[in-house]
């Protein structure tokens, strides 16, 4: 089994039978079950986590190579201090960051496959709330799923939400992201982009014929040093 890696600026081309199968997938998920997903979303990504707790996470040793903001941050650093780390749970959507985060003292923030498990209408939240308790001229760190990856196209029929949106057998949801929606993301909440570009990873397994074509998104958007601050987001209420 090997791994072959590369980077681009283009979504990942797909052959004849991955477009037809896209194709044949198109039919949206009912309005009742969107609803229902959205309202059961923390319910059943609790249910994941617990199903997976000790088979599903590993070390992310690929994090301090691939962004060098984080080399320091390892737990053998000398300089690593538990006195210093403050654990919550909060909900980025709806819970504001302010309540345990001093405005503006935060160095950087890792977004690792998070913002694919949010509602693309409520991913602005988020940056919003980052955007508070990040220092200016630091930095968000960003990787996850990008357009055409393996498990974008394993998804059934009946698995679509929205545009490249899908959810699984276990209620938990995914988003597939293009280089052009985070930017736009990241820019319209007043980040400016360093850098942002698809990671192509290939598993091959030549005895078995196997080879999975997976496709990331890895970014770096800074908040500038004299941005003005957002328009602050309702965090506690939905209509």
């Amino acid at each position: 089994m090997a791994a072959l890696q590369r980077r681009g600026l283009q979504t990942r081309i797909l052959s004849s039978e991955e477009e037809e199968k896209l194709k044949r997938g198109q039919a949206l998920v009912s309005d009742f079950k969107q609803q229902k997903l959205e309202k059961e979303a923390q319910k059943n990504w609790d249910l994941f986590y617990k199903r997976n707790s000790t088979n599903f996470f590993k070390d992310r040793h690929w994090t301090t190579r691939e962004f060098e903001e984080l080399r320091s941050c390892r737990e053998q650093n000398p300089l690593y201090n538990t006195e210093r780390c403050k654990v919550f749970q909060c909900d980025l959507t709806k819970d504001d960051l302010l309540e345990h985060v001093t405005p503006e003292s935060v160095d950087v923030v890792t977004l690792i496959f998070v913002l694919s498990a949010v509602h693309p209408d409520k991913m602005h939240l988020v940056l919003q709330n980052i955007y508070k308790v990040l220092k200016p001229g630091k930095s968000v760190l960003f990787r996850d799923y990008g357009l055409y990856d393996h498990a974008m196209l394993r998804f059934k029929a009946g698995s679509k939400l929205g545009e490249n949106f899908y959810v699984r057998q276990d209620g938990t949801r995914s988003y597939f992201f293009t280089d052009e929606f985070l930017a736009r993301l990241f820019l319209d909440t007043g980040y400016e982009e360093e850098v942002n570009e698809y990671v192509f990873r290939e598993t091959v397994n030549k005895k078995e014929g196997l080879c999975v074509p997976r496709v990331f998104l890895q970014s770096k958007f800074r908040k500038s040093q004299k941005t003005p601050a957002p328009v602050t987001p309702d965090l506690g209420h939905e209509s």
